[in-house]
């Protein structure tokens, strides 16, 4: 007999590298019983979050239920990649209890949340939950601040001034705008008087009151995040966005590129090369897989800005051995020659 009760949906959003890969893993490992399935969306064309994802499969969220969209914003593919995926994963036997979707760190929520109010959706699917992963000590720092500096518009249309907005500016507040709750990663990072700061930042920018909690390597209790009941499919007009009142959008403001690297012989050489290619052209974003020489290990390469992370994460195993670096910027800083001149 076919259920009539709808299944939950989470959306986990955040900015590049803020924690939602980490955060989902964590779910995964500690479900709190539930049968979960994930579906992951990243900007550039290579999957790393997924391959992460992946690697927590077990039997309460096998690896046939756990879906990637790569090469694009899942806000920007509703119809032709969203639509079908969630029904594919509705359509697994047995049918999961949540979905997690993971969105890309550019991506607006709200043309996704609108997404949930198609009715072939809506009558089976509701959003337990918007839950947006800040980065403390990116927030602290002002990263997603408006620039005073920036020409523009005197007017939004709404009585705001939005003279000083920057896209990184506008990505974040509509990350905040949206969400239920808000989770600040990188407290060690923040240190207490950044956290402080961020919880500040956040407030003024929340179109409403939002719990905010600190989230320390994605560890939180499965039942703080999932369950919320926020049915926020019912709600979209008390979560403003920049783009509302455009049937469209786009991040043409964004660009991505794949490097391709010869076998390294020092990680930590590398890592610098990565610190200064992104002091040297505000590079936002650097993760993938580098191969490295006498080592049957895989090398993780993760960057946020001038701060990387480097592990070997697995055997390499069947899998063929090469160096792929995704490299995300606002687009006036890609330049393939000087990003490719840079890691080599």
């Amino acid at each position: 007999m076919m259920s009539l009760e709808k299944t939950p949906v989470t959306v986990i959003t955040g900015f590049l590298g803020a924690g939602k890969t980490t955060l989902i893993r964590q779910l995964l490992r500690n479900p709190d019983g539930r049968r979960l399935a994930v579906l992951v969306n990243e900007f550039g064309d290579v999957g790393v979050d997924g391959d992460l994802i992946r690697e927590c499969a077990d039997a309460n969220c096998p690896e046939a239920n756990i879906l990637e969209l790569t090469n694009g914003c899942i806000c920007c593919t509703v119809a032709d990649e969203f639509i079908p995926s969630i029904e594919r994963l509705m359509a697994m036997e047995p049918r999961p209890d949540h979905i997690v979707i993971e969105t890309s760190g550019l991506a607006l929520p709200k043309p996704l949340l609108k997404a949930f109010d198609w009715p072939d959706l809506r009558s089976r699917i509701t959003i337990d939950g918007v839950i947006t992963v800040a980065d403390a000590e990116a927030v602290a720092l002002g990263r997603f601040a408006p620039d005073p500096a920036r020409p523009g518009n005197t007017d939004a249309g709404d009585g705001t001034d939005a003279d000083h907005e920057t896209p990184l500016s506008e990505v974040f507040e509509d990350q905040i705008a949206c969400a239920d709750l808000v989770l600040l990663s990188k407290p060690d990072l923040a240190g207490e008087e950044g956290v402080a700061k961020a919880r500040a930042i956040i407030a003024a920018e929340a179109p409403r009151p939002l719990p905010v909690l600190v989230l320390a390597e994605g560890a939180i209790d499965a039942r703080v995040v999932l369950g919320l009941g926020a049915a926020a499919e019912d709600s979209l007009d008390a979560r403003p966005s920049h783009h509302d009142g455009f049937e469209d959008h786009d991040h043409d403001d964004f660009d991505t590129i794949v490097v391709d690297l010869p076998e390294q012989s020092d990680p930590e050489a590398l890592a610098a090369r990565i610190e200064a290619l992104a002091n040297a052209r505000n590079i936002l974003r650097v993760k993938g897989h580098v191969a490295v020489e006498g080592k049957p290990m895989r090398l993780l390469v993760q960057a946020v800005g001038p701060r990387v992370r480097h592990q070997f994460d697995r055997p390499w195993g069947s899998q063929t051995r090469q160096s792929r670096l995704v490299v995300i910027a606002e687009k006036g800083d890609i330049d393939r020659s000087a990003v490719e001149r840079a890691l080599a």
